[in-house]
């Protein structure tokens, strides 16, 4: 019943993908040709006719459908988050646009007499099928979850292994109804069971008569939740499920305390590889996150380029020194690079000695009053205005917009003995600003606060959460007591 419902659906997506791709191919037209015409003109020798133009990417569709299967858009979701549907549809979308501007630009002597086809039409194709193919899956999803709710398209699963982890996957799964996976009951662990139920859920049988269980109580999938003890076990256990049409998903026993980034599992040769410590920002994260640091770094510049002349000239006249003071710091993967901030002590050397003692294991972060402080060096702090000059590391990529704090070299060294999971922080950039710092963690706060804070960003990254950080930096984030 399930896979029926499944090609179903299928089919659903796949008419819907096609019309709509079919539309955003038309629309592209008429939005390039008609209502940005006066805007950005057509260049000489481009077509503007749509029968000669428009049609050709219209029956062109099928290559995006192409893309789209290939970024496995017809498969399952119902664990999976939206983003990462949208994420892949963005993937999809760009391939796609890509492939059918080279195919139609090869075939341009015979379509269009040899002119080019328009650049720009092709841009706003993929805008609008982005849009509308996220728009169109999100009430999708939306639908199904007003199904499942009411007993429709619900998949029964059962937990093998009722120990702490099976309850940890029971509550996960009840804490997700939207994915309309329902566990129906745990098989025991153990080789033999007198209990009845756990957690509210019927226990029924154990290891030693799974066959017998799943025999006389068919589902669609199991997940196996086995202690860590048992790990011996599981290859017979998944040699034994080979008898039965069900999905198959395995919880490993780790423990989130010892792997607080993303997991994933790759494939080399045939060879299943989980990850336990990779980079939240790989991948398309990761080019999406640099993006929004080049395009809002310039435009940070552009805002902030005057007051940070005005106030280079104040510290000019505040005393001799440089008007930037550079400060080795390490960032992503543990690479050092030489951070810029406004100077805001009297003499430069004062900050110098400050690097020095780090050295010795004597550095202290500067206190409220300290009197190396110039008038305007105290302004600057206050305000966090002395870390405007860092646009420039964020443009040469050396930090972020958003990230952990970046710290000296030194200093680390000390941390990463003293403090359990510190230098996951050189997981990703480097930053700006960062989750701690709009909570107030700044300066001579607690660094296990600040700690936390960091590894909470890391674990739960997303653009929206540095939009999120970003935002509450403009209200939160310039002043603050700590800042000084």
């Amino acid at each position: 019943m399930l896979r029926t419902q499944h090609r179903f659906f299928r089919s659903v997506l796949v008419a819907a993908d096609t019309l709509i791709i079919s539309c955003a191919a038309v629309l592209a037209y008429f939005v390039r040709f008609e209502m940005l015409a006066s805007v950005v003109p057509p260049r000489s020798g481009e077509v503007v006719s749509y029968a000669t133009h428009a049609i050709p990417v219209v029956t062109a569709a099928p290559l995006m459908l192409v893309t789209m299967m290939w970024a496995r858009l017809y498969l399952p979701r119902r664990d999976q988050r939206f983003y990462r549907e949208a994420a892949d549809i963005f993937k999809a979308v760009a391939v796609g646009v890509a492939l059918t501007f080279a195919t139609i630009s090869f075939f341009r002597e015979p379509l269009y007499n040899g002119r080019d086809p328009s650049r720009w039409q092709y841009l706003v194709y993929g805008v609008l099928a982005v849009t509308m193919l996220t728009t169109w899956r999100l009430g999708f999803r939306v639908l199904l979850r007003l199904l499942r709710r009411r007993g429709w398209n619900l998949r029964h699963v059962a937990i093998i292994g009722n120990g702490r982890l099976g309850q940890v996957v029971l509550q996960t799964l009840r804490r997700n109804l939207w994915t309309g996976i329902t566990p129906s009951y745990f098989i025991s662990h153990h080789p033999t069971t007198t209990r009845e139920t756990c957690v509210g859920l019927p226990v029924v049988g154990g290891l030693q008569n799974l066959e017998q269980v799943l025999d006389g109580s068919p589902l669609s999938g199991v997940f196996i939740a086995l202690p860590g003890r048992m790990a011996a076990e599981l290859p017979d256990l998944l040699a034994r499920l080979e008898r039965f049409p069900v999905d198959v998903r395995v919880v490993p026993d780790m423990n989130p305390k010892y792997m607080p980034l993303n997991m994933s599992v790759n494939e080399l040769d045939g060879m299943p590889i989980l990850s336990v410590r990779e980079s939240p920002l790989a991948g398309w994260g990761g080019i999406m996150k640099r993006t929004i640091d080049v395009l809002g770094g310039l435009a940070a510049l552009v805002i902030f380029g005057l007051p940070m002349l005005v106030i280079a000239g104040f510290i000019r006249l505040s005393g001799p020194g440089p008007i930037v003071f550079r400060q080795e710091r390490m960032s992503l993967n543990g690479q050092r690079f030489k951070i810029f901030k406004f100077r805001t002590m009297h003499h430069v050397d004062a900050e110098v000695q400050t690097l020095r003692d780090a050295g010795r294991g004597t550095a202290a972060w500067t206190k409220p009053g300290d009197d190396r402080v110039t008038r305007i060096g105290r302004i600057l702090r206050r305000t966090s205005l002395d870390e405007l000059p860092q646009l420039f590391n964020v443009l040469l990529g050396e930090m972020s917009l958003v990230g952990p704090r970046p710290e000296r070299p030194e200093l680390i060294q000390d941390f990463r003995e003293d403090w359990r999971g510190y230098m996951l922080r050189q997981n990703v950039k480097a930053g700006m600003t960062g989750w701690a710092q709009v909570n107030g963690l700044r300066g001579d706060t607690s660094l296990r606060k600040r700690l936390q804070y960091d590894l909470f960003y890391i674990r739960n990254w997303s653009i929206m959460f540095d939009l999120r950080i970003l935002w509450m930096t403009i209200f939160r984030g310039f002043a603050h007591p700590n800042a000084g």
